[in-house]
């Protein structure tokens, strides 16, 4: 169990990123995930709004209770009562941490966009903080806490996403989009102000490292003002093109 949890410090070497037990972990996780939505989904469709939202009422408190335990357990192992600065739910795929609870214990246009949050970036945040997360599976053992809870949240946050719309939770209404707009917005401005105070890097808004980012950041030479701006401009660029397709593939639908 001190193993386990890295007490410490690992004593196994990193399987490494894409490594065969990398790929078999996460895929585990990914089919686990996707297999419980679509039933979870279909069974649902068709129920009461009130028994559509008890799904993502678990997944709320289970998503929270796991970060939670992480952030404990890693001040402890670290020895830093203020650890927890580093695992502020500032990074994009921790954002679910927040927009899940509000979709599942909000009320109205917020609910909505909520919601709607939560179908753009689950998936996309699933996969990234899986098999993307190329970094953390070449610091830490595969079956390792780090890398099993980072698993098990970027799951539940795909899970959501997947059940949301297959049981039909989804409203993408025109209307919505300024308050999903405004969600990301407050989180950038808040990981922005955290990465300058701590500092760190937060939404990877000071630097790639080593994520496709990198590009970005190349391309305006690093700075430090036009970098952060643009990565911004590529997540509502993000938001907007998903609810486009969206909606385009409702209307082949309705035809």
């Amino acid at each position: 169990m001190k193993e386990f949890f890295g007490f410490g410090g690992y004593s196994r070497t990193p399987e490494g990123a894409y490594s065969w037990q990398h790929l078999v972990f996460v895929s585990s996780l990914m089919t686990a995930m996707i297999l419980l939505a679509v039933f979870l989904g279909r069974r649902n469709r068709h129920r009461s709004d009130a028994e559509k939202n008890r799904v993502l009422v678990w997944a709320a408190l289970l998503i929270d209770a796991f970060e939670v335990f992480k952030i404990v357990l890693l001040c402890v192992r670290e020895n830093d009562p203020m650890h927890w600065l580093y695992d502020l739910p500032l990074f994009l795929c921790s954002i679910q941490l927040l927009t899940i609870p509000l979709a599942a214990f909000s009320k109205g246009r917020v609910r909505e966009a909520a919601i709607d949050f939560v179908v753009i970036f689950g998936i996309l945040g699933a996969v990234a903080g899986t098999y993307g997360a190329a970094q953390n599976y070449s610091a830490y053992p595969v079956l390792g806490f780090d890398n099993v809870v980072s698993g098990i949240t970027h799951s539940i946050s795909g899970f959501s996403s997947l059940y949301i719309l297959i049981a039909g939770m989804a409203s993408m209404k025109k209307q919505n989009i300024v308050i999903t707009f405004g969600i990301m917005v407050f989180f950038c401005a808040a990981a922005y102000i955290a990465d300058v105070l701590i500092p760190y890097n937060y939404m990877f808004l000071m630097r790639g490292d080593g994520t496709p980012y990198d590009i970005l950041f190349d391309l305006v030479g690093g700075n430090r003002i036009l970098y952060p701006l643009f990565v911004l401009v590529l997540f509502l660029l993000y938001i907007s093109v998903y609810y486009l397709i969206f909606y385009i593939v409702k209307r082949k639908k309705k035809a």
